[in-house]
């Protein structure tokens, strides 16, 4: 971290309450210095660990980072291998010091679809950090927003259909009661990594008023001064919800 990365300004105040992040560029990241893309994905467990260090010191309550899409089980055999023993080996490993921080652990996703191996594994992580009361670090794996949604409408249509909620009873609340996220905030702040500006079927009911950060640095190059950056730049927007600012001061 530079002498300019300390001194970025942030308010404590107004330091966002949950943070989502698209972890993207690992396999470019590699491509550039001429590895196998397996080896971004490695050094990307590393940033991993900075930003949910700085995460904490920063106050901010949730951090969900989205670790493995439903989509990424088309990519190649060996590729898949390698992130699942990956994402399984850094949780393991990161877990003591996530239990000396008070962070706790949570996935959101189809994890069914996940090894039987890793589904343990990832179950005594969460099952070990659940007494923490610190950030709360949610992994989105095998996880896609379409699929969030449609799963979703499954379980709102069988409660209609035995009476359990009645079609005219549903709202935002009602759908967004049934997400996996249900127990979650909005995230305040959306950031994607790697320079792509798009959110790839990531939470996208609820980022619906999120702040979006894109920034072209690699996620193995993204570290705890990068998010502060981000925080400091969310810091200078003003969220209006649909109302102009004039009613923003009168409130």
């Amino acid at each position: 971290m530079t002498t300019a990365d300390k001194n970025i300004s942030i308010d404590f105040n107004r330091v966002p309450k949950h943070v989502a992040i698209i972890m993207d560029g690992n396999g470019r990241w590699a491509k550039a210095k001429g590895q196998e893309r397996t080896c971004g994905h490695e050094q990307g467990v590393t940033s991993v660990r900075n930003v949910i260090r700085e995460a904490n010191a920063l106050g901010i309550k949730y951090l969900t980072l989205y670790a493995f899409s439903t989509e990424n089980w088309n990519r190649p055999q060996h590729e898949v291998d390698v992130l699942m023993s990956l994402i399984v080996m850094a949780m393991s490993r990161e877990l003591p010091e996530m239990l000396e921080n008070n962070v706790t652990m949570r996935i959101i996703g189809d994890i069914s679809r996940l090894p039987e191996d890793a589904r343990q594994t990832l179950d005594q992580c969460v099952a070990a950090t659940a007494h923490c009361t610190g950030l709360n670090m949610i992994l989105a794996l095998s996880y896609s927003s379409r699929w969030e949604i449609t799963e979703a409408v499954k379980a709102i249509s069988s409660k209609v259909a035995v009476g359990e909620l009645k079609a005219e009873d549903i709202n935002d609340d009602i759908v967004s009661q049934h997400l996996a996220t249900a127990e979650y905030p909005d995230p305040d702040l959306l950031i994607r990594t790697g320079g792509d500006v798009r959110v790839s079927n990531y939470l996208l009911w609820q980022i619906a008023y999120s702040e979006l950060y894109f920034t072209p640095t690699l996620w193995p190059d993204f570290d705890g001064a990068a998010l502060r950056k981000a925080v400091a730049e969310y810091q200078q927007r003003e969220r209006r919800y649909g109302l102009i600012s004039e009613q923003l001061t009168e409130q």
